[in-house]
């Protein structure tokens, strides 16, 4: 074999072995995107491209992290290690790694690590850092913050944490956010987040932290202290502005509003699911002495003091959201909402008041308010108040006797629910509408000429009547009067509401008959009527738009071949299970269940009566044929004619018996009676 050849081998191998395939990774590669989550491994693949950005190794089984696998990998911006089993991290490891931001090591067991508190760092970009779920405790959060100067994020979530030194954030100056939820705190050593200049939220839910006094962090704009034991929270007493914006203490057992700082720029507070009782808004005025000043958790037996009204106010012009549901208020004035000129949303849901009042110019900016599940028997709005309220919500209360144009005053409203309660409508004359305006308490309420309300909720009021022109001038668009048991229309009940209608509500109503001309509502797509008495429907004399209609549950034998052939132009949804249907009775019914493209959501399970068929009895609606009908109408024909040659026997029989006695009595008559003696 010559040189030459020689060459050209060598030089074929050298080319061959360079393409020569690699062993595959069983991991997805996407540009510099690696996912290699879910497939067992138990270390970190070396075969990967050299240059990824982002490597996902989530839900392996991963114990040890150490540079003999990570360095190849040093351009990463982002490292997932969620749900693995990593108890150990190479000292240093992260030192080189110049890009790395972001490291979730979450859902792991590094207790055991920290227990050799030989830590990870330095960390010298990571900007998030995600710790959460491994069974740390006090003392073992610095391992991994120490030396992390870049550090933004920082989740220790879901571990065994009880106290906050002073140090534990000593390592990560430049935190910006901290979320210690769901450990179980009870300490918070003072000072422990002071040293933190840019720290603006800060998630402390789910812990078991009991008072919160002395609360002086001005930079931050989040804290959530939910479902604690909290029963007190106190700022310190400075004209300082603070930033806070969200303060969330929710599910605790605070007592009393919170002293909340003088100056400050929240929006957004919730105190809901606690013990409130009473409400006002002010500083602490009593003596506090026995309380040590600073700003920790510490249990106490009681807080016996009142928070007054006296004093300087807390300044709550910029709060938009106030949430004090599933509390024990039992009252609350309206002079407490005077300085909330922006709150848009106010909860006072599931509390025990019985009556609420809202004062001249007050809660002018707000759209949403809710006092649901209360025991309210008086409601009063003065009439420059609630200029922008849409939503008002009033279920499950006691509500009976009110002025009578209560709601009228109210410009914008959208929605008003009365679910639950006693009251009643009164009636209306639109020819003479002056003659109506009343400002006493009355037995019945105008709801008639609100020409903003678009949502109106009367469902379970034992309402008896519903007078004509009860909603003239109303524009609604939903209208729910159901559960009124014996509920009466009167036929012009929904006069004005033609063109505007579109979803009625009249079930369970024990409604024997439809007295109003549902036709009439030009505009109506849904139209409830379950879980009456009705035995037929009044006939639509117009163009239906019904696309929803609801029978189930009445006593109807069929729905009428007019009425049938209106409806079929616009119906797309047909509920009428629960009826005795006689399916032969109107054959355009039968046609328009079985053939149209109506539909009926319970057709399987729907049945057909043959009341005078006690050979079929019931068909399942899908079954039923012409010939059964058929079969039906020649029986019904043979019984009619059958009935019709009884008839005419009986008469038959009858006029010969009667022709048979005449001629008897006549034969009877033609003897005379001779006087005696001759």
């Amino acid at each position: 074999m010559g040189p030459r050849l020689m060459l050209l081998l060598a030089v074929v191998n050298e080319v061959v072995a360079t393409f020569r395939p690699r062993h595959l990774s069983p991991c997805r590669v996407e540009k510099t995107y690696v996912y290699c989550n879910s497939l067992n491994l138990k270390h970190i693949p070396s075969d990967l491209p050299p240059d990824i950005q982002v490597l996902d190794m989530s839900y392996n089984f991963l114990q040890n992290l150490t540079d003999e696998f990570l360095s190849f990998y040093t351009s990463i911006h982002e490292l997932n290690l969620y749900n693995n089993e990593v108890s150990f991290v190479q000292p240093g490891l992260f030192k080189d790694f110049a890009n790395l931001e972001n490291l979730d090591l979450s859902k792991n067991h590094l207790d055991q690590f920290a227990q050799l508190t030989y830590g990870i760092g330095p960390l010298p970009k990571v900007k998030t850092l995600d710790l959460s779920s491994n069974g740390l405790y006090s003392g073992m959060p610095p391992v991994f913050l120490h030396n992390a100067s870049a550090l933004l994020n920082v989740s220790l979530s879901g571990n065994s944490i009880t106290k906050i030194d002073k140090d534990t954030f000593s390592g990560a100056p430049a935190l910006k956010s901290i979320d210690l939820s769901n450990n179980v705190i009870l300490e918070i050593e003072d000072g422990a987040f002071e040293s933190l200049p840019d720290l603006t939220e800060l998630n402390l839910s789910t812990n078991s932290i009991t008072c919160i006094v002395d609360f002086n962090l001005i930079q931050l704009k989040l804290l959530n202290l939910s479902k604690n034991s909290i029963e007190s929270f106190h700022t310190t007493d400075s004209e300082n502005e603070h930033n806070l914006l969200y303060l969330d203490l929710s599910e605790n057992k605070i007592l009393y509003f919170p002293v909340l700082p003088k100056r400050n720029k929240l929006i957004y507070l919730d105190l809901s699911r606690n013990l409130l009782q009473t409400v006002s808004v002010g500083p602490l005025t009593d003596d506090l002495s026995y309380i040590s000043y600073s700003w920790f958790a510490e249990t106490t037996s009681s807080w016996n003091k009142t928070i007054s009204g006296s004093g300087t106010e807390t300044n709550l012009t910029k709060l938009l959201y106030l949430d004090l549901s599933y509390n024990e208020i039992k009252s609350i004035s309206d002079k407490f909402f005077s300085m909330m000129r922006s709150l848009e949303l106010l909860n006072l849901s599931n509390n025990c008041l019985i009556s609420f009042t809202v004062g001249s110019d007050t809660l002018n900016s707000l759209d949403t308010l809710d006092l649901n599940f209360n025991a309210l028997q008086n409601l009063s709005f003065a009439s420059n108040a609630l200029r922008s309220l849409k939503k008002l919500y009033l279920k499950s209360n006691n509500l009976q006797t009110l002025a009578a144009q209560v709601f009228s005053h109210l410009p914008q409203i959208q929605l008003i629910d009365l679910q639950e309660n006693h009251v009643s409508i009164c009636k209306y004359n639109p020819t003479s509408p002056g003659l109506s305006r009343s400002s006493n308490k009355t037995d019945c309420i105008f709801l008639a000429g609100i020409s903003s309300l678009l949502y109106l909720y009367l469902s379970s009021n034992t309402i008896k009547y519903i007078p004509q022109y009860a909603f003239y001038g109303t524009p609604l668009l939903v209208l729910d009067v159901s559960n009124n048991k014996d509920l009466q229309l009167h036929e012009k009940s929904f006069f004005g509401l033609d063109s505007s209608l579109k979803y009625l509500y009249l079930h369970k109503n024990s409604l024997k008959s439809l007295t109003v001309d549902i036709s009439l509502l030009t505009g109506i797509k849904h139209v409830i009527l379950s879980d009456n008495q009705l035995t037929e429907l009044s006939p639509w004399n117009k163009e239906s738009s019904i696309e929803v209609l609801d029978l189930r549950n009445n006593k109807l034998p069929f729905i009428q071949h007019h009425t049938v052939t209106i409806l079929e132009k616009s119906l797309k949804r047909l509920y009428v299970s629960g009826n005795p249907l006689d399916c032969c009775s109107n054959s355009r019914f039968l046609h328009m269940v079985q053939k149209s493209t109506v539909e009926i959501p319970e057709i399987n399970v729907l049945k057909c009566h043959f009341s005078n068929n006690p050979e079929l009895k019931e068909l399942p609606f899908l079954n039923v044929s012409q010939e059964d009908c058929d079969k039906q109408d020649a029986k019904i024909i043979t019984i009619v004619i059958i009935i019709i040659m009884a008839l005419f026997v009986s008469v038959f029989i009858g006029l010969i018996s009667k022709c048979y006695r005449e001629r008897r009595l006549k034969s009877r008559g033609s003897y005379k009676a001779r006087p005696e003696g001759i």
